[in-house]
């Protein structure tokens, strides 16, 4: 079983490679949105980065999946509404911030 320093050194290397392959900066966005919000659903990402980007619900909805699943630092959680909200576990707000540079 490993560690959690291990299990947060894994995470921040499968972080890494995720935001290296962000030639729009679009996955940063993203996660810098979780960051700032403790709650937030597919469609108020969508429309927070539809002011600076050209994005899709589709393609915005498969990029918190991926975090959420492949790189696992987010919470899902569905609300009185039937929405799913999606939040940061707080044991990873430090890795996150780290790589992103959000204060």
């Amino acid at each position: 079983m490993r560690s959690p320093s291990e299990i947060k050194r894994v995470i921040e290397g499968r972080l890494r490679s995720y935001l290296s392959r962000d030639r729009t900066g679009i996955r940063r966005e993203v996660l810098i949105l979780f960051v700032k919000t403790r709650s937030i659903t597919i469609a108020e990402i969508v429309a927070e980065l539809q002011k600076r980007f050209t994005v899709t619900f589709h393609a915005i909805a498969s990029m918190v999946g991926i975090i959420a699943s492949r790189i696992g630092i987010l919470r899902a959680t569905r609300n009185a509404d039937g929405l799913n909200s999606y939040e940061l576990k707080e044991k990873y707000v430090d890795i996150v911030i780290g790589i992103v540079g959000v204060a």
